[in-house]
């Protein structure tokens, strides 16, 4: 008789796998030999024709600090919120996928919450946390928001491709409950987590000027009201005529989004393959 204990482990490990080359789709490979350089050769483009062909930029170690400075605080309104949307999806996508009705209900409905603009939002935004003087409050959610959907859609997609067999063989195992989360549904959907985190992150980075640029929306609003941040720092030197204070702030963002692609998030799309069902 086989031992019931060997059988459970089998079933909870059976769908790991490392993958031994990386990329494998095309499209990763075409990312990788296409899209890395190209990204790279702009970024180097924009630094020579800006920075050494062009004399009337002076550039100080303050301004620098400065920038640094504004990225970290942008960086870290980001992070909160991302943290809390991973909190609110994770479990929210466990709760709708849990029967067909539920799900039937609730997709629908977030995927016509998910194409408002984030902007029409903004009379509810305005009215709880800038009323209460919680600006950063409002652009913390403003990045919520945007960055929920994301992670909710992929997760919801990655609970569907868990292999029946493998749903079965846990009934059978009677492996339910916490253990069913730990050892088959959570390590099921990490991929989809790590891919919905990857655009969810995408998605803030595509929105800090609305959200830390507060006064435009502001009935009688002036620029105190604004968040210290790379956003800000892009309207205003833009709008005042700062231009080497607006390109450097564009440089050092892209540098950092470059850097946090690579060192963090390919890393990421590496170690989930580990996960992947064959």
């Amino acid at each position: 008789m086989i031992n019931r204990e060997t059988e459970n482990k089998h079933v909870q490990h059976s769908h790991y796998h490392m993958r031994l080359s990386y990329p494998k789709s095309f499209s990763q490979q075409l990312y990788s030999a296409v899209l890395i350089p190209f990204v790279a050769f702009v970024a180097t483009f924009i630094i020579l024709f800006f920075v050494v062909h062009t004399p009337q930029i002076s550039l100080s170690q303050s301004d620098l600090i400065y920038v640094l400075t504004a990225l970290a605080f942008t960086f870290v309104r980001l992070f909160i919120a991302f943290l809390l949307a991973l909190v609110v999806s994770i479990p929210l996508s466990l709760l709708i996928t849990r029967n067909r009705t539920m799900e039937k209900v609730f997709l629908p409905l977030f995927d016509i919450i998910q194409s408002i603009p984030v902007l029409a939002f903004f009379p509810v935004i305005i009215l709880v946390f800038v009323h209460s003087n919680f600006l950063n409050g409002a652009a913390i959610f403003i990045f919520f928001l945007s960055m929920l959907w994301n992670i909710i859609f992929s997760v919801v997609g990655g609970l569907h491709v868990i292999p029946t067999d493998i749903k079965q063989a846990a009934q059978i195992f009677q492996i339910t409950g916490w253990r069913q989360m730990k050892n088959i549904i959570i390590p099921a959907v990490v991929p989809y987590i790590i891919t919905g985190s990857l655009l969810a992150w995408a998605q803030g980075w595509n929105i800090i000027i609305v959200a830390e640029v507060l006064h435009t929306y502001i009935y009688q609003g002036t620029s105190a009201q604004d968040l210290f941040g790379i956003g800000s720092i892009l309207v205003n030197s833009s709008a005042s005529g700062e231009r080497d204070l607006f390109l450097l702030a564009i440089i050092v963002m892209v540098i950092f989004i470059g850097l946090l692609n690579i060192l963090i998030w390919q890393k990421l799309l590496q170690y989930s393959e580990k996960f992947k069902f064959q």
